[in-house]
């Protein structure tokens, strides 16, 4: 009977502790998304340079993916989760300089660091959760600790619409509906600068705070150890494994263009809705569907999964986020918004199923291959910045021109149309 317990009751609280990790990512990458539209207003940005916050969040994944792979097959979880805590406190506390210096290089910067705790975290927490039980269990115990990660994100929406964008005195609108901040003066935008900067700071620096007193509890707690068997790194051979792996290499391609297409849509959604006359704080609404969507999305999943293989499944949703993005594409309007929302519903199993069909059959070669899968989170870095160029193609605006009938807000999500064909032709070819 023990081996068929979800948890032992011996690692309960480690598996909460861990399991609040899945939460703590959410909630920085959900807080992250609408900072893009925030950071333009603010600091006058054009929307490339805008779309940096997304290059340095997503960028540090890419970095440090690979090297928390490493350290953690030569030490410990434990060891992993403590450096990941410690490396994204700081990289959040660091929003309290970048305000004061009023440096968007200094933001980007600590972004950049953030993340570097989430890739230890996110290369770690997985394979952490699976150890904390049997074997038979292990599947569906870490699908319960996923399930905290879109419910961080909601927090993260809720934090960034109620505390950051209700808050910034550069999104008041004029009797006329015309940004007031875009008639001052640079001594009074000098003023509202320092002071939205400072409501952006502090919702970081109390999230760095929390982070903190996590890793100290998690630091006096028992947590089981999981060191490897062996104390080889066995690098270069299971580089050399993996090359060869066909359904791995195109696995990590896929990947990458999926995380790509999901940020590019939870990112550029503010501005599809601004050209609707939908402000920022208001569009988060929107968001908050697109999540939930996201979210009941997975369970629906987990059901169908009983009837369909994954492979066949993941193609089938390829298809319809195909559907809904031609929607947001072509449709426009309040349907075309509703279509960019309802992405989020196709979307749902991408993630999982991807990491999971391409990570099958590797045994300890797998350690390496999750930590490329994570690496592969750097499609949130390019493709937003890639977008971020079409947007700019007519001016500052999202609707100055229009390409194919539609403005260029709508066609630059023919970028994540053709991620989602990329995605398809994996799952097809697995099928």
């Amino acid at each position: 009977m023990t081996e068929k317990t979800l948890v032992p009751k011996t690692l309960l609280l480690p598996f909460i502790l861990i399991t609040s990790l899945f939460a703590l990512w959410g909630f920085a990458n959900d807080i992250t998304n609408p900072m893009v539209a925030a950071f333009k207003r603010v600091l006058e940005l054009n929307n490339v340079q805008a779309s940096l916050v997304q290059m340095a969040f997503y960028g540090g994944y890419f970095t440090m993916a690979l090297p928390a792979a490493i350290f953690i097959k030569k030490y410990s979880y434990k060891v992993g989760v403590l450096i990941g805590l410690g490396l994204y406190a700081f990289g959040a506390l660091l929003f309290y300089p970048a305000a004061a210096w009023e440096s968007y290089f200094f933001f980007l910067m600590a972004l950049y660091i953030l993340t570097f705790g989430l890739a230890f975290l996110e290369t770690t927490a997985n394979p952490y959760i699976l150890s904390m039980g049997s074997e038979e269990t292990a599947t569906q115990r870490l699908n319960l600790a996923q399930a905290f990660n879109p419910m961080g994100a909601l927090a993260g929406l809720f934090v960034a619409k109620e505390f950051i964008l209700n808050a910034l005195q550069s999104n008041n609108l004029d009797d006329s509906g015309n940004l007031i901040y875009d008639t001052l003066d640079e001594s009074a935008k000098s003023i509202i600068r320092t002071n939205d900067l400072m409501v952006i700071r502090d919702p970081y620096v109390m999230l760095g705070l929390v982070v903190i007193a996590l890793a100290v509890v998690i630091l006096m707690v028992k947590m089981p150890e999981n060191k490897s068997k062996n104390g080889n790194l066995d690098f270069w051979p299971s580089m050399k494994r993996l090359a060869k792996k066909p359904q791995f290499v195109e696995g990590v391609i896929a990947q990458m263009f999926y995380v790509g297409a999901q940020i590019m849509v939870w990112t550029y959604i503010y501005q599809y809705a601004e050209t609707l006359g939908i402000d920022n704080a208001s569009a988060v609404n929107y968001a908050y569907s697109a999540l939930i969507l996201f979210l009941v999305g997975r369970w629906i999943c987990t059901f169908l999964f009983r009837y369909f293989a994954p492979a066949k499944l993941l193609f089938y949703f390829s298809v319809l986020a195909v559907g809904f993005t031609l929607g947001a594409i072509f449709i426009q309007g309040m349907l075309g918004l509703y279509s960019l929302v309802g992405i989020s519903l196709a979307m749902s199993l991408m993630f999982p199923t991807i990491y999971g069909i391409a990570l099958e059959g590797l045994g300890e070669d797998g350690k390496y291959g999750a930590a490329f899968l994570v690496m592969a989170i750097v499609g949130g870095a390019i493709m937003p910045t890639l977008q971020g160029v079409i947007l700019d193609f007519g001016g500052p605006a999202y609707d100055d021109i229009k390409i194919l009938g539609v403005p260029e807000v709508n066609f630059s999500f023919v970028l994540p149309l053709v991620c989602f064909m990329v995605v398809g032709v994996f799952a097809f070819r697995r099928k």
